[in-house]
């Protein structure tokens, strides 16, 4: 089999501080430096990222442009692409070494295939703690296999990599998402190419307290909610449009679970803005556990129905104690019954 070219785009705003790692993730791949294409689109940055790269520009190609948001500045970097495959990196994340030869033998195998996805591990480096990240492989040809596409879930940005032909379709994205353009593409694109998830860690995501979608376990501010509610409700706008206009309805089960994922997601934002009543939030509990019941093991899924009926006791703002007192509780008679069975 002949080496595919690829090209590897990254978008970065003001991350100078990370994009030199970025890059040179890139160039210490096991994977011929010929064939690689490395796009880095600056959109708009006001540090010092320009300066930072001027190091690499035998290995790179690299292109300012006004800020624009994500979609614009995707759009200009598929633009510029060459590569057959193209690989998406943000640049304050990180490719493992195997990640494009893996890739490239990926699609090589699977000709048919339009995304080719894959596990990533999120990265504290203060702590140099690494913990794994969701992930859900969901693998096949959407028309042929609707089913297996019930918790087909798009990944981060640095965990995709699509085929050319199978991506133009959906190119130019809509430039009015800031952000979240890159789920338009993985959420849309089995509806054009069946899809290949690799149960591989061949990324990492990193943690600094300024990424745009990252949620710890602590109150995060309200104009983060206000923000973050307006990006996803642009964006799922935007793919509702495009199923739409293309004929996928709520009669096609895939369709049916994407709309409950991005249900989830805005009432979720929507809590952080205003606080929702006991009966509002006890729907979206029982909502979120029909949606993730395939995943759960009946003990858990008899918690989640209990932590549910329980909201509607402590309300929205008191859950997280009512679910603390509940481990506590849990605890306790794991260690009763442990002892009574010795």
């Amino acid at each position: 089999m002949t080496t595919p070219l690829i090209t590897v785009l990254i978008t970065t705003y003001n991350y100078g501080r990370f994009i030199e790692q970025a890059i040179d993730s890139v160039l210490s791949q096991d994977y011929p430096l010929d064939k690689m294409q490395i796009l880095v689109v600056d959109d708009g940055s006001t540090d010092d990222t320009a300066e930072r790269v001027k190091k690499y520009y035998s290995h790179i190609e690299y292109f300012s442009k006004p800020n624009g948001g994500q979609a614009s500045a995707l759009n200009f970097g598929f633009a510029r692409a060459s590569g057959e495959i193209i690989a998406l990196l943000d640049a304050d994340d990180l490719f493992v070494p195997s990640k494009l030869s893996r890739i490239a033998q990926a699609f090589q195998e699977h000709p048919e295939v339009g995304l080719v996805y894959h596990r990533t591990r999120e990265w504290k480096p203060e702590t140099n703690q690494y913990t794994e990240y969701e992930f859900i492989p969901v693998s096949g040809d959407l028309h042929k296999e609707p089913d297996r596409f019930d918790l087909y879930t798009p990944q981060p940005t640095t965990c995709v990599c699509f085929r050319r032909t199978s991506v133009n379709p959906l190119l130019p994205m809509p430039e009015r998402m800031r952000m979240c353009a890159d789920c338009f593409l993985v959420a849309l694109i089995p509806f054009l190419a069946p899809v290949l998830a690799l149960d591989e860690f061949l990324s990492v995501y990193r943690i600094h307290g300024d990424n745009s979608f990252y949620s710890d376990k602590q109150k995060i501010p309200r104009a983060v909610h206000e923000r973050r509610l307006l990006t996803w409700q642009t964006a799922i706008e935007e793919m509702r449009k495009w199923l739409a206009a293309h004929g996928y309805t709520r009669k096609l089960r895939p369709v049916r679970a994407l709309n409950i994922q991005w249900d989830i997601l805005i009432d979720r934002e929507a809590f952080g803005v205003s606080a929702p009543g006991r009966v509002r939030f006890f729907r979206y509990l029982l909502k979120c556990n029909r949606y993730r019941l395939p995943l759960m093991t009946w003990r858990l899924a008899l918690i989640n129905y209990v932590d549910a009926v329980a909201a509607l006791v402590v309300g929205y703002e008191d859950f997280p104690r009512w679910q603390k007192r509940r481990e506590d509780l849990l605890r306790w008679l794991r260690r009763l019954l442990g002892r009574n069975s010795s």
